[in-house]
């Protein structure tokens, strides 16, 4: 007997981020597919895919803005409902990376749970994790498997590009908040033709989310500076940055971030009259109640599209990054 089958792509959601699911599939030409969620009194929850997987190349979208951990425990139910319907393939694409700060031991007796985040996927059945702008390359490591790992650099690039004038352009640093962003901050400096600033800033270990800025190494003054990161939790360090930028004679400071968790009190925190436009990507829901009126907000589904696309048709991730991812 020769079975003659052909791969089948089927792309599915979990709960957190619906719209952006949505999204993908449609850039992809496709629909997402039916599937039950429920949750019982006591807090359990049930998933069903409602149609057959059986043989298919799954692609599960589920993005870890808050509540985290319920979002984790859903994607771990229909990573066990997707292996026990005989899924091929089963792909996590987490747009941003669940409890990517714990990527090391910061003090003694600490977890490194990011690590243990990647073993849960593993088990419950993923085959591959797909995941943009990493809190650290290396939790590519903690992956027993493939993990494609993308860059939403092109997204906001573009951005400014466009909408950039040429007095701006040729007054623009682009600063890192931190020395941890520097290399990436570096390759904004080169795409942009801009200068580098970097801010150097104190945490206290025993205290979250409060930041001490001490010195600026580079010259802002009179200049429009770029602020570059990773995310935006509670805005503590962009805001104090952003801060500290003008006072050192920023004429106007624009933040850039790819993944907009906007904690409490981020909005307000953002509204700084120091920051002067925020533009973040939609790897995580940003609700009405946490927009406000300088907040950019770009797609960032037709970059997943076309990453879900290549790694469906066995072609290179690498080459939508020049051959950086």
């Amino acid at each position: 007997m020769i079975a003659k089958t052909k791969k089948r792509l089927v792309v599915a959601r979990g709960s957190s981020h619906p719209a952006l699911a949505a999204d993908v599939a449609q850039s992809l030409g496709t629909e997402l597919v039916p599937t039950e969620y429920r949750t019982f009194a006591s807090g359990e929850m049930l998933t069903r895919f409602q149609v057959s997987i059986r043989g298919c190349d799954l692609f599960l979208i589920q993005s870890f803005g808050p509540p985290v951990n319920e979002w984790l425990m859903e994607t771990l139910i229909m990573l066990d409902a997707a292996k026990r319907a005989s899924a091929k393939r089963i792909t996590v694409v987490a747009p941003y990376y669940p409890y990517s700060r714990q990527d090391k031991k910061g003090r003694g007796r600490e977890p490194i749970s990011a690590r243990l985040v990647a073993d849960l996927l593993k088990t419950a059945g993923a085959d591959r994790v797909m995941s943009v702008d990493l809190h650290a390359a290396q939790i590519q490591g903690f992956f027993d498997g493939p993990v494609d790992h993308l860059f939403a650099k092109p997204v906001l690039l573009e951005y400014f590009q466009r909408t950039l004038s040429a007095d701006d352009r040729a007054q623009l640093t682009v600063v890192s908040p931190d020395t941890g962003r520097v290399r990436v901050a570096d390759t904004w400096s080169d795409s942009l033709g801009a200068p580098l600033a970097i801010i150097h800033k104190r945490r206290d270990p025993n205290v979250a989310n409060q930041v001490t800025v001490n010195e600026i190494v580079g010259d802002v003054s009179g200049r429009v500076c770029l602020l570059v990161d990773d995310m935006i939790d509670t805005g503590g360090t962009i805001v104090k940055a952003a801060e500290a930028l003008k006072a050192n004679g920023a004429t106007r400071v624009i933040v850039a971030a790819t993944h907009a968790i906007f904690s409490d009190p981020a909005a307000a925190r953002l509204q700084s009259p120091a920051i002067d436009e925020v533009v973040v990507t939609d790897t995580v829901p940003i609700p009405d109640a946490k927009r406000f009126p300088s907040l950019t907000i770009l797609p960032i589904a037709p970059l997943l599209a076309r990453a879900i696309h290549e790694v469906f048709e066995d072609g290179s991730v690498t080459s939508m990054f020049d051959g950086a991812a």
